[in-house]
Formats: structure tokens, sequence, C-alpha cells
């Protein structure tokens, strides 16, 4: 089976496959974060790069049986800058294009939970319906995700159950939180967190993870999720109540919420660690839904 992974980054793909149990004879990659590519040249030698999807000429491939890929979310994701397909979403038209091209067997798309009008484009451009997909029956991580694909997976999942205090490090790089300004006040190894609502605050407690971003705004929301992180973004900022303390988490935890193998991303920057856990894969998600090949 030869594998073509779109926007490919670190290649969860590949770590997908393998723990799905799925064997392949090549895959052909296209990426440009030249991060995200040593990370995967050093776990995958053999993935064969291809460079930019912009203009990828396909007439050389062979018979490729399985495209993947997760196209650029910042314009249509909630937190991006709602520029639809006239952002980086609009990306969505060279996978198809590519997609087009190729003719595999399988196809599998992700992107976010978006505007159910781009989501209807997506759709009636793929041909198949999407089936949202919530991390968090996989992960100790809340992270709700379109997938497209015709491969038939089983979409009744098991919550395996995994909350944050499963995945912490028992003695790991722990940073305490102390002096930030979200934390009004503690009592009885409560937390009071500033949260921007009328009532102003939320209350956290042993398990509970805090979102650290932005501790000066007035307006954040949601700060506070019971058991689980909410979805994680680029810059991996959550603090969790452990006892009567509250702790950052460290980037092993952060691997561990996306289940990635421990020190997958280790070979380059902690900025770019983070920024590459975020952008990509829930991967046992993924190998999932490959089990179905």
């Amino acid at each position: 089976m030869n594998v073509l992974s779109l926007f490919d980054g670190m290649s969860c793909g590949q770590i997908a496959l393998n723990r799905a149990g799925i064997k392949y004879d090549k895959y052909f990659a296209s990426e440009i974060d030249k991060h995200a590519i040593t990370v995967t040249q050093h776990h995958y030698p053999n993935t064969i790069q291809l460079g930019s999807i912009v203009g990828l000429d396909t007439k050389n491939l062979p018979k490729i049986d399985l495209v993947i890929g997760g196209s650029p979310c910042q314009s249509f994701s909630r937190s991006g800058d709602n520029s639809g397909f006239d952002g980086k979403s609009g990306l969505f038209w060279e996978y198809i294009r590519v997609l087009n091209e190729v003719k595999p067997k399988y196809f599998l798309l992700e992107n976010v939970v978006m505007k159910k009008e781009w989501e209807k484009i997506i759709t009636d451009t793929i041909g198949f319906e999407p089936v949202m997909i919530d991390s968090k029956f996989f992960s100790a991580q809340k992270r709700q995700r379109l997938y497209w694909t015709n491969i038939p997976f089983d979409k009744n999942i098991e919550d395996r159950n995994i909350n944050i205090l499963d995945i912490l490090e028992p003695n790991g790089y722990e940073k305490i939180v102390d002096d930030c300004r979200i934390i009004l006040d503690i009592k009885d190894d409560v937390f009071k967190i500033k949260n921007g609502t009328k009532i102003g605050y939320l209350f956290a407690k042993h398990g509970d993870c805090v979102n650290l971003e932005f501790p000066n705004s007035k307006n954040r929301r949601g700060r506070v999720s019971n058991g689980k992180t909410n979805t994680l973004n680029t810059a991996c900022n959550y603090g969790v109540i452990v006892n009567n303390i509250m702790r950052e988490l460290n980037i092993l935890e952060y691997e561990r919420l996306q289940t990635l193998p421990d020190n997958y991303t280790s070979l380059v920057s902690l900025n770019q660690r983070k920024k590459m856990i975020g952008n990509w894969w829930t991967v046992d998600v993924i190998s999932h839904i490959f089990k179905g090949l």
C-alpha cells in the first residue's frame, strides 16, 4: 500500500498506521515546516518528502492507495481570522486537486468544527458527510474535530476514561503557578479563577485544568475544565491543580494529551514542540479510523 500524506506535519499519520497495525510500502509526505520534517525524518527516515502541496506534481507518483491530510484550519476556526476559504484554509482546494489526480481507494480529511456553510461546501465537494469525533474519548483533552473519510471504521467509540491525573509525570519538571493574575483566591484547596463572565470567576479543584493564556484579559472565558484540558493550541499553556497546588503541564504531558509517544518531538526547541503538538492530530483518533482499513 502506498500512502500520500498532505500537510503531513510531524507524520502523526505514520504513528497512527503503525499503531493500527496497518502495513504500507511507500509513504509520501507533502510538508513545508522544516522542524516538523526534522522530526519525521528522524523517526521515519524512509519517508519521501515532496515539499509544498501548492503546485505538487503527482504525475511521477506510483499508484496511491490512501490519501490523508488535515488542511489548515486557521481561517475556519472560531479562534482564527474567520476568512474561510479566502484565507489559509483555502488550501483545502489543493487537497481536492491532488485527491482527484491520484484517485486513491481511500481518503481521510480532518478539520475543525466550523460554520455550517463552510462544512457544507467541503461535504458537497468531497461527497461524504463528516463524522465529528472528540479526542476526550481517547485522551485527557477535549478536542472536537470533523473527519471526512470513506474508510469504513467503527463509529461506536468507547470512552477510555482518561483524565489529566492519569497522564501526569509523578516527578516531572513541575513549575508551580502561585503568582498568576487569574488566581483570585485560594480557600480550602479550591482555586477561584478569573473568568470573563458577569459573575467573574470559576472554581477549580484537584484534578481540574486551568488555561493560563492572556492572564490580563478581562473577557477570557472557559478557563477551567474538569478533569481534562480544553483543546490545545500552539501555545500549550495549561495548569493543573494537584491537591492544593497549581502547576504547569510539562512538554511530555502535552505529548500525551495528543497520544504521541513520549519525547517524540524532542529534537526541536520547546516552542517548536508546542507548535507541533497544538497543530496536529490526536494520534489514537486517527489510529481508530485506520483500523477500518
